[in-house]
């Protein structure tokens, strides 16, 4: 029930505004506000908060924005055991979120981009689930991968921001996660609209993983595996922030199948989860609680 997290860590500025800017386009907005962010570390405190042990492995800078960075870390239990803090500037996510809950985001990586798989630890035999994500360099993502792979691990990949990703990395992940854009890029075939979702996920299952969910937002999600296909609607609520909701599913996700859920009621489970981070803005500030899940699901 042990999971590792070998991912990003940031401070997120967010400012809402009407909309979000196109190109040349200047918005005003309301105030900001500083909060932790993070893929990575997204991620294991959705998964620490879902019930699992939750370690991980980041990097943070030697500056003021180090202390909001890693703050939901703290108080959501997450081991820092293998936490780095380097002398460069902590990693910072610029977000805009409109009236509409829709987000934009421009990532300045800092300390993130400065791990090497010379930071990952000796041994993965303590832990049962690897949750991986590409904000960090390619280079430490594929080792990470290869390491838990040959020590048993089960793989979780959310292929987030949108990058070139390795074959490699595909053949090595038992469970690939991505939202349409991100399956349409990896799959090749330009936006993958709702009438060909299936076919480009099982395009990508070809390539190796064991699994593939794809999350459609307001629609729910699709997962695709050898022999199944699971088509789970949305829950519903008022959306205020979608920033942070992926990468929560993706941490619950991971927290549930480690805790032995079967992957229907873990894709339930994280679904749930997602939608009630939506209600609230932020992104670690808006995880539910399990607790909280709980009780939504009998709703």
């Amino acid at each position: 029930m042990s999971v590792l997290v070998v991912g990003s860590i940031n401070a997120d500025l967010t400012v809402r505004a009407t909309r979000i800017p196109g190109p040349g386009e200047t918005v005003l907005g309301g105030d900001t506000r500083t909060s932790p962010g993070g893929k990575g570390a997204n991620g294991a405190v959705a998964a620490a908060l879902a019930g699992a042990a939750v370690t991980l492995v980041g990097a943070v800078g030697k500056d003021a924005f180090s202390e909001v960075a890693l703050s939901g870390l703290r108080r959501a239990g997450v081991n820092l055991s293998h936490l780095l803090t380097l002398d460069v500037s902590t990693g910072l996510a610029l977000i805009t979120v409109s009236d509409a809950g829709e987000n934009a985001i421009t990532v300045a990586s800092g300390a993130n981009a400065r791990l090497t798989p010379q930071h990952l630890p000796e041994g993965f035999s303590a832990f049962t689930h690897l949750l991986l994500q590409q904000e960090l360099p390619p280079e430490i993502t594929l080792e990470a991968a290869r390491r838990a792979s040959a020590a048993g691990l089960s793989v979780l990949l959310n292929a987030a921001p949108t990058r070139d990703t390795a074959p490699a990395l595909l053949r090595l992940t038992d469970h690939l996660l991505v939202n349409e854009h991100e399956l349409a890029a990896l799959a090749g075939d330009g936006f993958a609209g709702h009438g060909v979702v299936e076919v480009s996920a099982r395009t990508l299952l070809g390539r190796g993983p064991r699994a593939v969910t794809v999350t459609l937002g307001g629609e729910g999600s699709l997962t695709v595996t050898a022999g199944e296909t699971y088509r789970l609607p949305a829950h519903p609520v008022d959306a205020v922030d979608t920033t942070g909701a992926g990468d929560t599913f993706c941490g619950v996700l991971t927290a549930r199948l480690a805790h032995g859920d079967d992957l229907e009621a873990a894709l339930r489970w994280a679904g749930i989860a997602a939608a009630l981070a939506c209600t609230r803005p932020g992104a670690q500030d808006a995880m539910p609680a399990w607790a909280e899940v709980q009780q939504e699901s009998s709703h």
